[in-house]
């Protein structure tokens, strides 16, 4: 009986350690030949020389599980590493099948205390590595097609957050860049669809070197049952997303987290409100606007992740 992901092959970012790493076992587990990239810096906010150590490591145990992979030590935020990463898997595996965007920084700091440079860098890290990587995977897709003369199989599985959908008040920076990775996804979906290429998106609550001080007060369980917040609880859709089986999953937007899975909505419309005349003026929106909003909890939010009973605990 043949794997889900049998001949084909993957890219994971940032797949050194953490949920990177348990995305590319999952995916070589499920018959996936993987590039797996990481820059292999030892602080989470990016500090610390590179090293190819934890993309070899990782690798290395694909190897020995009889799978097929080769390590990449490179920063997908930077373009030309970027295309070297693509280039990689095309020479190395005959084609590039997937790609998982996962690599990542933190800097956290509230609005009016950060720095340019604290917010420019997770910006970089997240937001162009997500787009440096699908640029190069999709000119690779779109030439392929176009010498096949028709659709071909692409599939890109893309890491945004809950700070997007709830709010993070000390984490502007990569909630901006997390939002800006749903937004590149879907109009990449839109983009790539008649070339048979599919783009997802998915808001993972893993405990991770990333979220070691978000999930410090949630204990991991010591009767031997799974950690609740195990990177193994998402790793299986982001196989079943790089697999033929999700076809017509097209730009959507999953939260992922121990055993549960929830497919998010686009907004929708909450209240419409029309002019009685040409153009609204200041004194007619005040008097529709303002009950409006006065009739409402003065606590109200409209944090998705609430609104879902995703909140931690």
């Amino acid at each position: 009986m043949s794997l889900p992901l049998e001949g084909l092959s993957a890219i994971v970012t940032g797949a050194g350690r953490g949920l990177g790493r348990a995305e590319a076992l999952e995916l070589a587990r499920l018959g996936a030949s993987v590039v797996v990239n990481d820059f292999g810096q030892s602080g989470r906010d990016g500090s610390g020389e590179a090293s190819a150590a934890p993309a070899e490591e990782v690798a290395e145990e694909i190897r020995a599980a009889g799978g097929r992979a080769v390590a990449h030590l490179g920063d997908v935020a930077d373009f030309e590493q970027a295309r070297e990463l693509v280039d990689l898997a095309v020479s190395f595996f005959g084609k590039l099948d997937v790609l998982v965007n996962n690599a990542g920084i933190l800097r956290d700091r509230m609005v009016f205390s950060m720095t340019e440079d604290e917010w420019d860098s997770v910006i970089r890290v997240h937001l162009k590595g997500h787009f440096n990587t699908t640029h190069f995977a999709a000119a690779h897709w779109r030439e392929r097609s176009k010498a096949a003369g028709g659709p071909v199989y692409g599939r890109i599985v893309n890491t945004s957050s809950e700070a997007f959908l709830g709010g993070s008040a000390g984490q502007p920076n990569y909630a901006a860049a997390k939002g800006g990775i749903v937004g590149l996804t879907t109009s990449t979906a839109l983009a790539l669809a008649k070339y048979g290429v599919t783009a997802n998106a998915i808001c993972p609550r893993a405990r991770t070197r990333m979220t070691e001080d978000v999930f410090a007060g949630f204990q991991v369980p010591e009767d031997g049952r799974l950690d609740a917040l195990a990177p193994e609880h998402v790793s299986p859709l982001v196989g079943y997303l790089a697999s033929p089986a999700s076809a017509r999953a097209n730009g959507q937007l999953f939260v992922v987290h121990g055993g549960i899975v929830v497919v998010m909505e686009r907004p929708r419309v909450a209240a419409k409100f029309d002019t009685a005349k040409e153009v609204f003026s200041y004194e007619e929106l005040d008097a529709l606007l303002t009950p409006h909003y006065d009739s409402r909890p003065a606590n109200e939010t409209f944090a998705a992740a609430e609104v879902l009973g995703l909140k931690h605990g």
